[in-house]
């Protein structure tokens, strides 16, 4: 029994739909998978459905971005099975928001280097609930300022933190979205803590007790580092995630889905957790119909 738990579709950032991520998913011989597009949970239901139907059990998901504002930066976190996803939904619209505006302010500083026209860029978000730096390098590409996705062009105007173009904001507190999580009764696991150097916040959260698993298995981490995340993990009882953290043609690295898995016993946790949540969530609709 494995399951990637981590990749992405046209809802956000990916370049596959839902029916071609979940096709790839019953190829690779995966037994679950779980979509975690970027603040939106719209593939829950019709991957549900496309998941029985191929064989491939689905795991509603969503990738919540988040900000450690201790150290001034971006952290990223995996919610899973949310019982009462209703309570994320407002999350959800305003980090939308937040990207789209960041993202029309990027789309008029490109334009005014570039005479590209502005539906270049929206002509590929048509299923995306947010635009994203993707969408805009590929219209350059598209129109022949640029012969890649990532590149000197990408690096020129989108690197991190002082690229030509880039615009960026502080999204909802790191401690806000992991209470508003537990909440919803999900389960909170920290996505890639190496790529966005999260480390010390991981160390923070775990002591907090705010945080029920780590994605330790990301290609943003060297095998080293994530024997690291494994053995901390295991000291705090926590479950031990891996996901290929699928784009499609937007990968900035090469990866598939399948490429990085969650294993038999940490699944188990995973569904453990999720029973017990969804036992509290039916007590407490029962108490609030009595």
């Amino acid at each position: 029994m494995t399951g990637d738990l981590h990749c992405h579709t046209t809802l956000s950032d990916g370049s596959l739909g839902i029916e071609e991520v979940i096709v790839q998913a019953k190829r690779m011989g995966l037994d679950f998978l779980a979509i975690t597009d970027h603040d939106t949970l719209s593939s829950s239901n019709r991957a549900q459905i496309l998941g029985e139907r191929y064989g491939v059990k689905v795991i509603p998901a969503v990738e919540l971005s988040a900000w450690d504002k201790k150290r001034n930066s971006k952290v990223h976190i995996l919610c899973y099975a949310p019982q009462k996803p209703d309570r994320l939904e407002g999350l959800c619209l305003k980090s939308c928001q937040i990207r789209k505006d960041c993202a029309k302010e990027m789309i008029e500083n490109v334009m005014a280097r570039y005479p590209i026209p502005a539906d270049a860029v929206l002509h590929y978000t048509k299923s995306s609930k947010s635009i994203f730096k993707q969408h805009i390098m590929r219209a350059l590409v598209n129109y022949g300022y640029a012969t890649e996705l990532y590149g000197s062009v990408n690096d020129k105007l989108f690197a991190y933190p002082n690229g030509e173009c880039l615009v960026t904001r502080e999204y909802p507190d790191v401690n806000f979205v992991l209470d508003l999580i537990h909440s919803a009764k999900g389960i909170a696991v920290m996505a890639h803590p190496v790529m966005f150097n999260n480390t010390e916040l991981l160390l923070e959260l775990i002591e907090a007790g705010k945080l029920d698993g780590i994605e330790a298995y990301h290609y943003s981490a060297t095998p080293t580092q994530q024997q690291k995340l494994v053995d901390i993990a295991k000291e705090h009882d926590l479950i031990v995630t891996g996901g290929s953290d699928f784009h499609g043609l937007y990968n900035e690295t090469m990866t598939h889905i399948g490429s990085m898995t969650t294993d038999k016993e940490n699944l188990d946790k995973l569904f453990k957790l999720i029973h017990i949540n969804s036992q509290k969530a039916n007590k407490a609709a029962v108490k609030t119909e009595k």
